[in-house]
C-alpha cells in the first residue's frame, strides 16, 4: 500500500505563488520505483494532468496550460514531491490531487496511476 498526504494549498492573488507537498509512505513505496503525479480538478469539471515526474527524477511533462510557470520535482531521500506553482491565474484554481503508481516512466493518463492524496484545495483570486 501507499499513502499520499498533500499540503501548500492555500488562497494566493493572481501572479503570486504556492509550493504543494506530496508526502509518499507505506511499504510499497519504498520497495519499487514510482512514477509521480500532479492533477487537479476544479468545480464542476473532470480531473485533469498537470505534471509528472519519472521515479529516479530525470524526466518531467507538464501540462500546456501549466507549462513554464509550474515545476514537479521530487526528493527521494524524503519520500516527498513537491509542485512549484508560478505566476497562477484564477483559472489555477482547484483541488490539486498527488498521485504514485509503480513504473520506470512518465505516466500523464488519470488511469495509469493507482494511488491518490485526498487533495489539497489551491484559490487564486482576481
Amino acid at each position: 500500500q501507499v499513502q499520499l498526504v498533500e499540503s501548500g494549498g492555500g488562497l494566493v492573488q493572481a501572479g503570486g505563488s504556492l509550493r504543494l507537498f506530496c508526502e509518499a509512505s507505506g511499504r510499497a513505496f519504498s520497495s519499487y520505483a514510482m512514477g509521480m503525479g500532479w492533477f487537479r480538478q476544479a468545480a464542476g469539471k473532470e480531473r485533469e494532468f498537470v505534471a509528472a515526474i519519472i521515479w529516479s527524477g530525470s524526466s518531467t511533462y507538464y501540462a500546456d496550460s501549466v507549462k513554464g510557470r509550474f515545476t514537479i520535482s521530487r526528493d527521494n531521500a524524503k519520500n516527498t514531491v513537491y509542485l512549484q506553482m508560478n505566476s497562477l491565474k484564477p483559472e489555477d484554481t482547484a483541488v490539486y490531487y498527488c498521485a504514485a503508481r509503480p513504473g520506470r516512466t512518465v505516466y500523464i493518463v488519470r488511469n495509469d496511476y493507482g494511488y491518490w492524496g485526498q487533495g489539497t484545495q489551491v484559490t487564486v483570486s482576481s
